[in-house]
């Protein structure tokens, strides 16, 4: 199996996972949600509806590049909700997260994006064969 197929299968997990989670246990999703959201439970749903879509279209050749297109914008849009998160110190479960957690989580957001493009074959960057 070569590498782009197992970042995809395992960038496909990760989004169905999430997905589920988003769908079944919304609750830490809204809570992060940032106040200027409007409706953050149907858009918590609807980012659950997307996550599994895209780890779907991951799946099928004729849908991946669209699917991480889709699925990089997502991780673009969702930011906000990490960074409010972030900043004002918010519980999950009662438990407070450290900058440990927060610190990586934000700065490993442009990484999501760059593997959502580069697992689904958008972009070929930085292992372009040179010629």
């Amino acid at each position: 199996m070569h590498g782009r197929t197992i970042a995809r299968l395992v960038l496909a997990a990760a989004y169905a996972f999430a997905g589920i989670a988003h769908l079944t246990r919304p609750g830490g999703f809204i809570a992060i949600t940032p106040h200027w959201v409007p409706m953050p439970e149907t858009v918590v749903a609807l980012t659950g509806v997307a996550e599994l879509a895209g780890a779907l279209g991951l799946m099928i050749p004729g849908l991946r590049r669209a699917a991480g297109i889709g699925l990089a914008l997502y991780a673009l849009c969702v930011w906000p909700a990490n960074i409010n998160h972030a900043l004002n110190d918010i519980p999950l479960g009662g438990v407070h997260l450290s900058w440990w957690y927060h610190g990586p989580r934000l700065t490993l957001q442009p990484v999501i994006i760059w593997w959502a493009l580069w697992a689904s074959d958008v972009i070929d960057w930085p292992f372009r064969q040179r010629r």
